[in-house]
């Protein structure tokens, strides 16, 4: 581990951390065909499409082409004059991208004999793949790739471990999260919580984000990022004040409701509309995600964060 990375992780449990990750994504994440196969030619496809283009216009598209161009070998025979209208008609946008998938096609049958190279630098090899496409087949398809950072990735790791927005440390901070042989998994996933819980206009709690716990932008409330130069609007949110409670119960062993709700909100009242009801439900959203561990003594409510 470099010694920026070393220091960004000093305090992390990254186990614990990156087996959130991955059982929250195994559990449950959106379904695109893409991500059912490891055949290397369909992956390249989508990610081509996918530059730019909205995933749900991609999946129509993607399996078009595929119908008409099912192998590289079918793609290389084409005209290219046909495969260039078919992305024009597609509204798939920069239509030199179809070039360069043709282009790359032809490469895979002339000079590998019909099999994809396997890793990051010899996918670099073919037309029109960066690193960035390179990396992400030799992920998808072979299981063998390095970390993923995208704009979404580098979101994440700006507001879940305050890394610094230099595209190095970001590098250094993906590839020490990444547990090892679990590229194909890990970079969907980062990528997956980048997309549905932590967009330029977070939803942390409605997503189930499984990094809550560990995130400085949730317990701080500021969700700014190198994508969201202001603050996303979240005052008096139920968001504002969950972080506010992990905060409070941070620096106490424990506190009855009483105690705690004039420490989130200067307008708490017992009885009133923001009093002990509103916060023992804003309480059990935080006990059923795991942050907060409830009790009843002598007939109050004392809250804790969960060790």
């Amino acid at each position: 581990m470099s010694e920026a990375a070393t220091e960004l992780f000093e305090d992390v449990d990254l186990p614990a951390v990156r087996s959130a990750l991955l059982d929250w994504y195994r559990e449950d994440h959106r379904a695109f065909p893409w991500r059912e196969t490891t055949d290397p030619y369909e992956i390249l496809v989508s990610e081509v499409m996918s530059q730019q283009t909205q995933l749900g216009r991609v999946v129509d598209a993607w399996e078009d082409f595929l119908d008409r161009w099912p192998t590289t070998a079918d793609l290389a025979a084409a005209d290219r004059g046909e495969v260039v209208a078919f992305w024009s008609d597609h509204s798939l946008g920069y239509n030199n991208r179809a070039k360069y998938l043709h282009e790359a096609a032809e490469q895979i049958e002339t000079e590998y004999d019909g099999t994809f190279p396997e890793t990051p630098e010899e996918l670099r090899e073919l037309m029109g793949v960066g690193p960035y496409t390179a990396n992400a087949v030799a992920s998808f398809a072979f299981d063998n790739g390095n970390a993923v950072v995208d704009t979404n990735v580098k979101r994440v790791l700006y507001r879940a471990f305050s890394c610094p927005d230099d595209d190095d440390a970001f590098e250094q901070a993906s590839s020490e999260l990444m547990p090892s042989g679990e590229s194909r998994d890990w970079n969907n996933a980062i990528m997956e919580l980048g997309g549905v819980a932590c967009g330029q206009k977070p939803a942390c709690d409605e997503q189930s984000c499984p990094w809550r716990e560990h995130c400085d932008a949730y317990h701080s409330g500021d969700f700014t990022a190198p994508d969201v130069p202001e603050q996303p609007e979240f005052e008096g949110s139920r968001r504002q004040f969950r972080g506010r409670i992990v905060r409070a119960l941070g620096e106490h062993d424990a506190l009855a409701l009483d105690e705690l709700g004039p420490r989130i909100r200067v307008d708490y009242t017992p009885n009133g509309d923001h009093g002990r009801e509103w916060l023992r439900d804003v309480l059990a959203g935080l006990a059923d995600d795991g942050l907060v561990e409830l009790e009843t003594r002598d007939d109050e409510t004392v809250a804790r964060l969960r060790r």
